[in-house]
């Protein structure tokens, strides 16, 4: 029958992305690298600089494999590889391609920090920097973040003139406007402590105009009865 095939056919299609789900969940929660916010880095020629690299993964590691990878116009290398056994132990490097490189991260305490330094910065080191890190208690699931070092001779001082302007210009826009308030509010005291004068003014004339003209309820004197 049509609703029955029609039927048979929806749930093997709700059945498909249950199961695709299922597989994409682990990858979802899996092996994530992170060379921080900051995509492009510059330093000094001659001078020391940090290449920062963390990892975190849900299911923890065991003998995970790192490796810092430069690549420029026409070079590719691999700068420093290494392992780290288990959570409590610190990365153990096995290859290093330049004594200028030392490995500077911990990942123990959870810290999983596999940063390098490179000491002694050329002009050629100017390129990207790839960290990479490769999980074998999730079937060797692998995750990279790259970062760009430009080597320059000296660095360009920021010209902050247009920003400082700019917070003069709103910091006195925001004074201005509870400079305003405070007005409007002293105004409207003001206004308001006028208007009680007027009204005590108004009860006060309006009782003396009743004493004068010896309405009943005025303060008027008495007049003595007239004798007989």
């Amino acid at each position: 029958m049509p609703g029955a095939r029609d039927q048979g056919a929806a749930r093997a299609r709700w059945l498909g992305i249950g199961l695709l789900g299922l597989f994409l969940l682990p990858v979802s929660l899996s092996l994530e690298v992170s060379v921080g916010k900051a995509t492009t880095i510059y330093a000094v020629n001659g001078t020391e600089i940090l290449l920062p690299c963390t990892f975190s993964s849900c299911f923890g590691f065991e003998n995970l494999h790192f490796w810092w990878s430069y690549n420029s116009s026409d070079t590719y290398k691999i700068l420093i590889d290494g392992t780290v056994k288990n959570e409590k132990s610190d990365p153990k490097v096995k290859l290093k391609d330049d004594d200028r490189i030392t490995l500077e991260g911990s990942t123990k305490e959870k810290m999983n920090n596999i940063s390098i330094s490179l000491k002694n910065l050329e002009f050629s080191d100017t390129g990207k920097y790839t960290c990479h890190v490769k999980n074998p208690k999730e079937n060797d699931f692998q995750h990279q973040a790259t970062i760009f070092l430009q080597v320059v001779d000296k660095l360009e001082e920021v010209d902050n003139t247009v920003t400082l302007i700019i917070l003069g210009v709103v910091g006195g826009v925001i004074g201005l406007l509870i400079f305003i308030l405070l007005v409007k509010k002293f105004i409207a005291f003001i206004i308001k402590k006028t208007q009680e004068k007027k009204k005590e003014c108004l009860v006060s004339s309006s009782g003396n105009d009743n004493t004068e003209n010896g309405l009943p309820g005025s303060k008027a004197e008495e007049k003595a009865p007239t004798k007989v």
